[in-house]
């Protein structure tokens, strides 16, 4: 099993590793990025056949590889940590362990699902999952498409599906529209932000309404949509559908890191409650691009002792946090959504476990001890969320391993730790 040596680990290479890479090898420390996805980029800026890389992405991504202080593990898992400085990672054909004096964690976000009746029929995906296979070269001709949830991707992702030949017959925002309107004459503050959204256009958008069911037999056939108490039934091929972001928290609570509304807590430098890790990005909250950029510069250098750099980003920083307050206001769930997750909606559908059988349970550890759920193969990355949101359930500890992993790779936890850690 091969090892690895460094001073600063990143896990994550979107956005905000990235930065953090870049600003940490410019202060003189040798960087370690690992990362799940076959490229770096992250979510945001996911490559694929059918995907034009913003050029900032592209400077980069040229960047990070131009870097001889930086190297990159692709294609890993974290499964452990054998030492207190140490994981132990995963690939498809092998295994690996890096040693490192200062964690960066930019672990991103993922979508939140809520369950309601038909969630599972085949055709209907994550809003994210969506646009993701659209980047991969999915065509979506001659399919009539419904982009719902809430949030500003709703509007990208309707923009991906059009160019990939779909025709968006609905986009269901369960914001209100004044709140909407509010965002939107704010937005001069941020102009490039203004001309993003104009330029997305607003596909016969529907506010504050909910998709309470997905209907069909074999697939998707048509959804039934509510507003305002009304309901309406909406003819489609498929369904979009994502509440927002939920920052990546398993491995920070995985390092003992404190957390905060949900999100990764962080002070001033990005520094966690673990001195010697820090976190930018998506998992301290959502904000966008632009505030993972700054957030990974500054965890970067002030995780290489280069305070006097990491200052002089705050401001980029406090602009960008500005911006995501105001997303978050103005499409803050509300308690209505709830109602679309009946008891006979499937909560867990790799254990086929229903919401009315865990809906009496106390927390995510009874609720899989009498039903098995979250124990299938995303082991509960996106029930948990949903039953955290829906039940008011504590975050679930994560253990050892912290992904499914081969007996061989995990029998490196019987090692011995090295000399000096």
């Amino acid at each position: 099993m091969k090892t690895w040596q460094c001073d600063i680990a990143i896990i994550g290479a979107g956005p905000a590793g990235l930065a953090a890479a870049l600003a940490a090898a410019s202060s003189g420390k040798q960087v370690i990025i690992l990362d799940d996805n076959p490229r770096p980029g992250g979510q945001i800026w996911r490559d694929g056949p059918q995907v034009t890389l913003p050029p900032l992405a592209r400077r980069y991504r040229e960047a990070v590889a131009a870097q001889p202080r930086i190297e990159q593990l692709s294609g890993v898992r974290l499964v452990a940590r054998p030492t207190a400085r140490s994981l132990l990672f995963e690939t498809a054909e092998s295994a690996g362990v890096v040693y490192w004096k200062k964690l960066i964690l930019c672990c991103g976000a993922r979508e939140l699902s809520l369950p309601f009746p038909g969630w599972t029929l085949p055709g209907v995906t994550g809003a994210g999952g969506l646009q993701a296979q659209i980047k991969h070269g999915l065509r979506l001709d001659n399919e009539r498409v419904v982009v719902a949830g809430s949030g500003p991707l709703l509007l990208a992702v309707a923009d991906s599906v059009r160019r990939a030949g779909g025709e968006v017959v609905a986009l269901v925002e369960q914001a209100p529209f004044d709140a909407l309107a509010r965002f939107t004459a704010g937005l001069w503050r941020w102009p490039d932000k203004f001309r993003q959204l104009f330029s997305l256009g607003f596909p016969r958008y529907r506010t504050r309404s909910q998709v309470i069911a997905a209907h069909g037999e074999r697939a998707l056939s048509g959804i039934t949509v509510r507003r305002h108490g009304a309901e309406q039934r909406i003819d489609c091929t498929r369904l979009a559908i994502g509440y927002g972001l939920i920052p990546n928290l398993e491995t920070a609570l995985f390092f003992g890191c404190s957390t905060a509304h949900d999100a990764v807590a962080v002070n001033r430098w990005q520094n966690t409650s673990v001195t010697h890790i820090y976190a930018a990005g998506e998992c301290t909250g959502f904000g966008g691009s632009e505030l993972a950029l700054a957030e990974g510069k500054i965890a970067g250098y002030a995780a290489a002792g280069n305070a006097a750099q990491a200052k002089t980003v705050f401001s980029e920083r406090a602009r960008w946090q500005q911006f995501a307050n105001a997303v978050n206001r103005t499409f803050a769930l509300g308690e209505h959504l709830k109602a679309a997750a009946t008891p006979d909606a499937l909560l867990c559908r790799c254990e086929d476990v229903r919401c009315g059988d865990v809906a009496q349970e106390n927390d995510w550890r009874q609720a899989k001890l009498a039903t098995r759920c979250g124990m299938g193969a995303c082991q509960g990355r996106t029930c948990a969320a949903s039953a955290r949101w829906l039940y008011g359930w504590p975050l679930p500890q994560p253990r050892d391993p912290l992904s499914t992993a081969r007996v061989e790779t995990l029998c490196q936890l019987a090692q011995d730790a090295p000399p000096g850690d």
